[in-house]
């Protein structure tokens, strides 16, 4: 059996820059890892140019039962944090929109992380079985019957997301173990499959606004084989969208007024020629369900009718689901923050038992706010 003072479960973005914190701070400190690489959601994340922060990461950016959870960790490492520590290694970024900053590769993070966590043990290829309390120690049991002893334990296993790089629930298991309560996990920052729009518009990507409660999102939205994509869609559905919500495919535009006055400036259009002036002709021609009719002859009631299919579309339960944890970049759900401390990450259930990153139920949106939640988090936590 070997003993540490830290054991950190998960090598991924929380577990890694936790580790690095522990050896820092001289900690006997022990990763261990199910996967045969460290960090591999890092190496993907942002196609492989990792966007690791976003200026404008608060409370509004996080979702889960309490978002507000989010408050203590962020204000204690922020965006201007990790920059500066990205720029340590080195690592040239850049501001791609507003607020959202970039590596010049995820990889570079990687190695940057690891860098750090020198020092650390690092036991890949290792799946855990069981954890145990015996008074002031923590007992963790892996496969091959390898044993590992620590004072102090932290859960940085993440969610279900990128079910493909090798995740795993053994996270939550061991939260359960110890009295904590799950909300049910489901896939966020996805695509959505519906059956709506005809395949064949695959590939056409619009600006649209999408509302869910009292919330309008305005971003690109874009049809796919199987159904819905791009950004509009992937922060929709990190939201409480499964209730349904509406798409507009003409943000700021009166449609039945506008084509209204279409009959008399230009009459003697088709209707599939004056839509295609403001969206793809493919899309158009869907939308006019082939009517070859001269707009001119065409009755209000039926302009109403289509300006409600293309400013309100009704999206629910009924006509949409969501593509599933193999291309999603994020989970909802998780452990129930009510039992975690938000200022040290420890649970409020057991002593010296910690969860950071995306195991805890909060997720952020699309664009670097995820990372930073990871190293908010493995910040948080104490160590002495």
């Amino acid at each position: 059996m070997q003993e540490f003072d830290i054991i950190i479960i998960g090598a991924g973005a929380s577990g890694l820059f936790m580790a690095s914190r522990a050896t820092a701070a001289h900690k006997r400190t022990c990763v261990l890892d199910m996967g045969a690489t460290p960090g591999r959601k890092v190496s993907v994340s942002g196609g492989g140019k990792c966007n690791f922060t976003n200026t404008h990461a608060d409370a509004s950016h996080y979702f889960g039962k309490n978002p507000d959870f989010v408050r203590s960790a962020l204000s204690r490492f922020t965006p201007t944090d990790a920059i500066d520590w990205v720029k340590s290694h080195g690592i040239p970024v850049h501001e791609k929109t507003p607020g959202q900053y970039f590596a010049d590769s995820a990889q570079n993070i990687v190695n940057a992380l690891l860098s750090d966590a020198n020092g650390a043990t690092i036991i890949q290829n290792t799946r855990v079985i069981s954890v145990e309390k015996n008074t002031d120690t923590f007992i963790v049991s892996c496969e091959n019957n390898k044993k590992f002893i620590a004072q102090k334990l932290v859960i940085a296993t993440g969610g279900l997301s990128y079910e493909n790089l090798q995740t795993s629930d053994i996270g939550y298991k061991i939260s359960k173990q110890f009295g904590h309560k799950i909300i049910p996990p489901r896939p966020g920052l996805c695509g959505i499959k519906t059956q709506i729009f005809d395949p064949s518009l695959s590939g056409i990507s619009i600006p649209v606004e999408i509302t869910i409660g009292r919330e309008k999102l305005t971003d690109d939205m874009l049809f796919t084989h199987w159904g819905l994509g791009g950004p509009a869609i992937y922060r929709t559905t990190v939201r409480d969208c499964m209730d349904g919500f509406t798409i507009n495919l003409l943000p700021n535009c009166d449609t039945f007024n506008w084509l209204r006055s279409q009959k008399t400036t230009n009459g003697k259009k088709q209707l599939k020629t004056i839509l295609a002036t403001k969206i793809p002709n493919k899309l158009a021609e869907f939308l006019s369900i082939n009517n070859t009719k001269n707009i001119a002859d065409i009755r209000d009631s039926d302009l109403q009718t289509l300006a409600q299919n293309i400013n309100n579309i009704k999206l629910n339960a009924q006509n949409f689901s969501l593509n599933g944890f193999i291309s999603a970049e994020v989970t909802r759900g998780g452990i129930d923050t009510a039992q975690i401390s938000s200022k040290t990450m420890e649970s409020k259930l057991c002593k010296n038992l910690y969860f950071i990153g995306e195991v805890l139920d909060i997720a952020g949106d699309l664009g670097g706010y995820n990372l930073q939640w990871a190293w908010s988090t493995a910040n948080a936590v104490e160590i002495d």
